[in-house]
């Protein structure tokens, strides 16, 4: 257990972090899922702005690396783009 007063503002700091990146990550790869699994090039156009978004928060924020951040955005795009009408 922690003995000193910022020590023990700094769990309680660090755990508050821990659930919102937690919250934020998840609806993060929801959505991602939600676009990779759709099959109508109209939805996925709409969704891809949201989701490139959503993935850019995340790189910034540092909760994920930007690289990962850029590669989900690019396969989501070649995905997209492959759709037919």
């Amino acid at each position: 257990m922690a003995n000193h007063k910022s020590a023990i503002k700094r769990i309680r700091s660090n755990n508050a972090k821990r659930v919102s990146n937690r919250y934020y990550s998840k609806t993060t790869r929801t959505f991602v899922k939600k676009l990779r699994s759709t099959n109508d090039k109209k939805e996925a156009s709409e969704l891809l702005p949201k989701v490139s978004s959503m993935l850019d928060k995340l790189a910034k924020k540092s909760i994920i690396h930007k690289n990962k951040a850029a590669n989900i955005k690019s396969k989501l795009t070649k995905k997209v783009a492959s759709l037919k009408k």
